[in-house]
């Protein structure tokens, strides 16, 4: 039986910087509801726009800050505190007192990362509420930990743990980065399964919707946690097999049958993982890399060839690893990749699954012996049959 949240969150979708289609379903879905006063952004009605606040019962369990607390704790905001930048915002470094978790100054306490979003974001909100409504009631190991938040006038801000190391895209990606081992990518892969498992174990089986190695963050031993839950969304309840939502996260990881019809479901974080598991066994982005053809070629159109044959993984590999890898253990990690890579959905596994035959490659020394080996046989031909209707079908369904 699944783990319950203390309350479900209530949430309406936001954007991406990377792609936006809308799409409905009639029939036994789930439908995203849009609130009433986001009609005053088409300019249709003069009406104040009306932002929806946290819900009360979750909010109470973060720390709330005041503004000018979390403009002291990051140095007024200044360039050099900056961490990183996402579609809504910057991430800075701060400071907060380790015992009362209360702003500190610059050097003093603890180090925290303090998201700021864009004022004039309507979206940047809704992707904010998300990060507060889920967050603050999820807990587990591989989730980053929100420790509270800023709502004051138009200001949004949000405290989470802070992550030493930085993001797996950047280590995996940035120049100049020291290579990452063989067994910290299985580590990785293991601790990322493990926090899917989690949230889709839950009694509203959550769904992320925005795995990507820039999502996936590491503390000071390696351990991932996933970071960013603007776009999670609860998934199908009761007799329904879908939600029926509009279509967004990024090109390259995003599953195939949710860009082209909208219908998100579980599985579709299965497939996003799959991309990323490739990622680490190849050390090549998802999308636009120059070795597997530029901007028009994805990483699953290139490596899916190859998965399913033993003998010709090794091709794919990240030529950076030197060959210091254990190659039975490579090879399974491909079958594990091909198995959420796959075209149907249904024929996906349940990321459990997944988590299981990984946790078996972190320990391999010779030939891993694993639970789904027949089916990893049996992709062998689905690879060939699957490659290019998988190929055909993004081309044509990703919005422009």
């Amino acid at each position: 039986m699944g783990i319950c949240l203390g309350k479900p969150a209530k949430l309406a979708n936001a954007s991406s910087s990377q792609f936006l289609e809308t799409k409905t379903e009639p029939g036994n879905v789930k439908q995203d509801s849009t609130p009433p006063n986001q009609q005053s952004l088409s300019g249709s009605t003069n009406r104040p726009l009306q932002v929806p606040k946290p819900d009360p019962s979750i909010s109470s369990n973060l720390k709330s800050y005041n503004f000018n607390d979390l403009k002291t704790a990051t140095k007024n905001f200044r360039p050099d505190s900056i961490l990183g930048e996402g579609g809504f915002g910057y991430v800075f470094k701060g400071w907060i007192d380790e015992h009362t978790l209360a702003a500190s100054r610059p050097g003093s306490g603890m180090v925290v990362a303090v998201k700021k979003l864009k004022t004039e974001s309507f979206q940047g909100h809704r992707e904010w509420l998300a990060e507060v409504n889920y967050l603050g009631q999820l807990h587990h190991q591989n989730l980053v930990k929100l420790i509270g938040y800023c709502s004051e006038s138009d200001k949004r801000l949000l405290v989470y743990e802070f992550m030493p190391r930085g993001s797996l895209e950047n280590h995996l990606f940035r120049k100049g980065v020291q290579l990452m081992a063989w067994a910290t990518r299985m580590k990785i892969a293991v601790d990322v399964a493990r926090g899917l498992s989690y949230l889709h174990s839950l009694c509203a089986n959550v769904i992320y919707r925005d795995m990507k190695a820039s999502n996936i963050l590491l503390d000071s031993d390696f351990t991932a946690k996933l970071s960013d839950f603007g776009l999670a969304r609860d998934g199908p309840s009761g007799d329904r097999t879908h939600v029926s939502t509009r279509v967004m996260g990024t090109r390259g990881y995003a599953a195939p049958e949710y860009v082209a019809t909208g219908h998100l479901t579980p599985k579709s974080d299965v497939y996003s993982f799959g991309v990323v598991l490739l990622e680490l066994l190849t050390g090549k982005r998802a999308m636009g890399d120059e070795n597997i053809g530029g901007n028009d070629e994805t990483l699953v159109d290139w490596a899916v060839p190859f998965l399913g044959d033993s003998r010709r993984v090794t091709r794919i590999m990240d030529t950076r690893l030197g060959g210091q890898y254990n190659k039975k253990a490579a090879q399974a990690a491909a079958g594990v990749a091909l198995q959420c890579l796959h075209i149907d959905p249904k024929l996906r596994p349940a990321m459990p699954e997944v988590l299981t035959n990984l946790e078996v490659l972190l320990t391999a020394k010779d030939s891993p012996r694993l639970p789904l080996q027949s089916k990893l046989d049996t992709n062998v031909t689905l690879a060939e049959k699957s490659t290019h209707p998988q190929k055909n079908a993004r081309a044509s369904s990703h919005p422009r």
